[in-house]
């Protein structure tokens, strides 16, 4: 069994806390609901009989005391037989059967020796008191007849009452207030239990082992009325807390190898949709602020994205380049608005990209593009299924893994982690991307100093 990390549940009950709320206002509206308008107001009234020595001026002695203790037990069956259940129905004129009078009725005994007490419950009160006078009449008058014993006395009447009897309203909302919140917590619990995608918290590195090079911020910058119209968060908003977060990285990855500098480096992931191109773009506009010239080279050659995010034409790009010489490179690098950053996107879709970035071309092209930028960075394939990108994290400096936090399953990170691995890539670490801003004391201090300008 998985064990749970208490804090980090908590976390996540505290994110998913409008669920709660909701569950326990249907669960107490229900309820109230059911109380105001469903459930049918009664009313109850009740005769206290006793049990005495038919010589009233006798002495009760234990013995007698005794025998009254045995009979209560068969008189309260006798208060609700069938003979006694028609009589009452016969001589109250009302229209119930024995089974539905018995359900309103109930018996007990308050001290166990010698007093019966007969409570009924009915939607009128008037019937209510009507149904326990004439039970205890027809009850007292049964013993006589059938034990021929006159020891039965009623000591209390029955009265008439205009209080509600099964008024529960107050109960009924504590309970439903209980229900929604065990309920709701239980069902988050289980989703929680068995959600199985990288989650950011403070043990993350030890838990994946791999260090963490940034936690990447998801972007308040916009809204769904006024979206930002560009993924290049860096080159037009350098000081939010995204750009922040990337120029962590940067400095991060800078300090993972002291003996050499990083020249080249792959930025892969697990699954599709975790962010990589983003991540890519935005470490190339980095880089290219801190004065070095960089190349992003859109390696993804099935569904690559770095044209639409530079905003550039996808006509001869790295498919095509890897069938040409690599001295023609000139003819396939694309400058960007971004100064500093050039881009060499996907090109024209090949039927065998593996065999293309496995080639000597491939390598050959690489020592070519050392010789004119400081930085490149490949915008790899995920990992999952493809060996695109495992093929190319034997080219470069440094791998990168990009993961997304919430969305990026555990097993499948740790599946790309060990192929690389067994590659011998030169992994670096890795970054959670799309963490809310609120999440942890760093979250709140890049909101604190940051700003969207």
């Amino acid at each position: 069994m998985e064990e749970i990390n208490i804090k980090e549940f908590l976390g996540y009950i505290k994110e998913k806390v409008l669920y709660v709320i909701i569950a326990i206002i249907l669960c107490v509206s229900a309820f109230a609901a059911y109380d105001l308008f469903i459930k049918t107001p009664k009313y109850s009234t009740y005769a206290t009989i006793a049990l005495v020595k038919a010589n009233e001026s006798a002495t009760m002695t234990q013995n007698d005391l005794n025998v009254n203790k045995s009979l209560v037990s068969t008189y309260s069956v006798i208060v609700k037989s069938k003979k006694v259940l028609k009589a009452t129905i016969e001589e109250s004129g009302l229209k119930y059967t024995p089974e539905e009078l018995s359900n309103e009725i109930s018996v007990s005994s308050p001290d166990e020796v010698n007093l019966i007490k007969i409570t009924v419950q009915d939607k009128s009160a008037k019937n209510a008191y009507k149904i326990t006078k004439t039970l205890a009449d027809v009850f007292s008058k049964e013993v006589a007849n059938t034990y021929e014993m006159n020891n039965i006395r009623i000591i209390e009447e029955p009265e008439i009452t205009d209080k509600v009897s099964n008024n529960t309203l107050k109960r009924d909302l504590i309970l439903g207030f209980a229900i929604g919140l065990f309920l709701s917590v239980g069902v988050l619990f289980v989703i929680f239990y068995f959600d199985d995608t990288i989650k950011y918290h403070d043990d993350i590195e030890e838990e994946l082992g791999l260090p963490i090079l940034a936690k990447v911020f998801k972007s308040r910058l916009g809204d769904k009325k006024k979206p930002i119209s560009t993924e290049l968060i860096l080159a037009k908003y350098p000081k939010s807390v995204v750009s922040e977060s990337i120029k962590t990285f940067r400095t991060n990855l800078e300090f993972t190898s002291i003996d050499k500098t990083i020249r080249t480096m792959l930025i892969t992931s697990s699954v599709p949709g975790e962010g990589k191109s983003f991540i890519s773009a935005n470490l190339a506009i980095s880089f290219a602020q801190s004065n070095k010239r960089v190349l992003i080279i859109d390696a993804d050659m099935r569904k690559g994205r770095l044209h639409k995010l530079f905003r550039v034409n996808n006509t001869k790009g790295y498919s095509n380049l890897l069938l040409d010489k690599p001295e023609n490179f000139i003819e396939y690098v694309k400058k960007t608005s971004v100064d500093g950053v050039s881009v060499i996107t996907r090109g024209t879709i090949p039927p065998n990209p593996s065999e293309l970035l496995g080639s000597t071309k491939n390598k050959e092209l690489i020592k070519e593009l050392k010789n004119h930028f400081d930085k490149i960075i490949f915008d790899g394939v995920p990992c999952s299924g493809m060996p695109d990108s495992i093929i190319m994290s034997s080219l470069v400096d440094s791998v990168v893994i990009v993961a997304s936090n919430k969305m990026t399953p555990k097993n499948e990170f740790i599946n790309t982690k060990n192929v690389l691995l067994k590659a011998k890539a030169p992994i670096s670490g890795f970054i959670v991307n799309k963490i809310d801003s609120t999440q942890g004391t760093y979250g709140k201090y890049y909101y604190y100093y940051g700003d969207k300008n």
